[in-house]
């Protein structure tokens, strides 16, 4: 399979044109190519080629005497700017999320309208869909040091059937210290996993919002 080089998010068309006229018009051409023989190819920079090697090692694949690549972290600002990486599905939609939540069946309906409330309190912020499910507040843009950015919510949840998700809650101050007294529940990379509200200390999740929704965003992931 041969990628674009275009299709690599953050590698700018300078790198592209100087890439494609060394011979290396795709990604995976540039498996086993020396690293420094493409940093000296006039266009070609640093950060680009990173993003071409983490692409490539996501492949199994790599370039030939790459570095490892430096630690950096990504960029979180309030607010929107509408540009979003071409593959990502999760968008803000104009769906009412208390309509969604009523045409939820039984208990999730119970629970929707319980956390609306919550978070309506611990944010004051008005709530938006995002994609089916998800129930976003604040708006906050993302940029990753591979280069890929986009749009998303700074925290919300979603009253899934299995469980209920809730986003944005984590790496706070005293995050881990509310957790431990928030009662039953997972945690993921990005999400706290709640069974049924009857499951948790809601003050202490009421807490747990107001302390991420107060806390710049990207500092809770």
């Amino acid at each position: 399979m041969s990628t674009p080089l275009e299709e690599i998010p953050g590698v700018g068309r300078p790198a592209r044109d100087a890439l494609t006229a060394a011979g290396h018009p795709y990604l995976e051409s540039l498996a086993g190519v020396d690293w420094a023989e493409l940093l000296g190819l006039h266009g070609v920079g640093k950060r680009g080629l990173e993003r071409l090697q983490a692409a490539l090692r996501e492949r199994g694949l790599s370039m030939a005497n790459a570095p490892e690549p430096e630690e950096r972290a990504a960029e979180w600002t309030r607010g929107h700017t509408g540009v979003n990486a071409p593959d990502l599905r999760t968008a803000e939609t104009t769906q009412s999320p208390a309509g969604y939540v009523d045409g939820l069946e039984g208990r999730r309906r119970e629970h929707g309208r319980l956390l609306l409330e919550i978070f309506a309190r611990a944010t004051g912020e008005e709530p938006v869909m995002w994609g089916p499910s998800m129930i976003g507040y604040g708006r906050v843009h993302y940029r990753y040091a591979t280069g890929r950015e986009g749009d998303t919510f700074h925290v919300g949840f979603s009253p899934r059937k299995a469980r209920i998700s809730l986003y944005g809650l984590q790496g706070t101050p005293r995050s881990e210290e509310l957790l431990g007294r928030l009662g039953k529940h997972e945690t993921a990379v990005s999400c706290v996993y709640v069974n049924k509200p009857e499951d948790i200390d809601l003050d202490v999740l009421e807490e747990l919002i107001r302390l991420a929704w107060e806390t710049d965003p990207g500092a809770c992931s």
